[in-house]
């Protein structure tokens, strides 16, 4: 497929060392990910991992009852599958497509491959790993201590950060799903930020009318998520348009084993 979005939307492709591009490039496949796409789930081997571009992608867990809860969000700051190179395998949790957007996959093994070979690349992943832990951290807290406004509140600032614009295509029953509590929570929560004039809820649609307000009177877990995020990743870069497109994974001589799978 065409690439329309520059690949250094993605925050960790952009950061990559320019030494490192060469052998990345033909490892790269540009993919659509429709909203409700299932990527993995829990306990099973990740064949790619996903570094997207416009598309917004919740890491969530199912209990044994059925009962959901999200455990963090990942957009154009990072990429979904970090224990397809941290040595783990499977995840213990399930990542669906929240907002419909492009992406970039790449091979479990040749992102693992890549993580051995060179120490950026190892460091580079790592800071990123340990932010993400920072977000699952924050999100057990606040979803456990805070109201559900706040709760909203954080959700809905982490998401923006993660895409382009102030609107979300998002009904309040999948928000529920993914803050672990009742519709009809998020439904008053919605209302108190739609009357105080920070947001505007119509028909599955969220437009934030007042960023700087709804983190104004988010609690104290958006600001030191956003802050470890900012603290241990690089600035993002001005968009570029990949270098003669986003081919299809190709092995690259040198740096990627035979047996990786094409």
């Amino acid at each position: 497929m065409i690439l329309s979005t520059p690949w250094s939307k993605n925050q960790l492709l952009a950061a990559l060392p320019d030494t490192e591009w060469p052998y990345w490039h033909p490892l790269l496949e540009a993919v659509d990910l429709p909203a409700g796409k299932l990527l993995y789930e829990s306990g099973k081997c990740m064949s790619h991992v996903f570094f997207p571009l416009t598309a917004l992608v919740s890491l969530y867990h199912v209990t044994e009852s059925g009962a959901t809860a999200e455990v963090a969000l990942v957009g154009q700051e990072g990429v979904v599958g970090v224990s397809s190179f941290m040595g783990g395998g499977g995840s213990t949790s399930h990542a669906v497509v929240l907002c419909a957007g492009q992406a970039l996959r790449m091979p479990s093994a040749a992102i693992r491959h890549q993580f051995e070979q060179s120490s950026q690349v190892q460091n580079l992943m790592l800071r990123y790993t340990q932010a993400l832990l920072t977000q699952m951290a924050h999100t057990a807290v606040c979803n456990r201590h805070h109201s559900v406004e706040q709760a909203l509140s954080r959700w809905l600032l982490l998401s923006l950060d993660r895409v382009e614009g102030h609107e979300l295509l998002m009904t309040q029953e999948i928000i529920a799903n993914m803050l672990g509590v009742r519709r009809e929570g998020v439904t008053e929560a919605a209302l108190k930020l739609q009357r105080a004039g920070l947001i505007r809820y119509s028909r599955g649609r969220i437009t934030v009318l007042d960023q700087q307000g709804l983190e104004d009177g988010s609690c104290e877990c958006y600001r030191a998520i956003k802050s470890e995020y900012e603290r241990l990743l690089p600035a993002r870069a001005v968009a570029q348009s990949a270098p003669a497109g986003i081919p299809r994974f190709q092995p690259v001589a040198g740096r990627l084993s035979e047996n990786a799978p094409g």
